[in-house]
């Protein structure tokens, strides 16, 4: 019998989206912890909440397979 998927899993996994995120859009207390760079990454769940910001996509995505999470690329 063919599992059911749950809306927002791959599998057991829960999906989260990785997308480049523009630091000048962000608060000014992120920006002020962000540093000099123009581009982070952030982590959301499918609802849209934002679970983490990161300084690399390489490192977005590994972040989420270490917490068991499906990542998927946004643009």
């Amino acid at each position: 019998m063919a599992e059911k998927l749950n809306e927002g899993s791959v599998g057991t996994r829960q999906v989260v989206y990785v997308r480049p995120v523009v630091v000048a859009t962000l608060s000014e207390d992120l920006r002020a912890q962000i540093g000099p760079i123009e581009t982070v990454y952030s982590v959301n769940r499918p609802d849209g909440e934002r679970v983490a910001l990161v300084r690399d996509r390489g490192l977005a995505f590994s972040l989420a397979r270490q917490h068991d999470l499906a990542p998927v690329s946004v643009h």
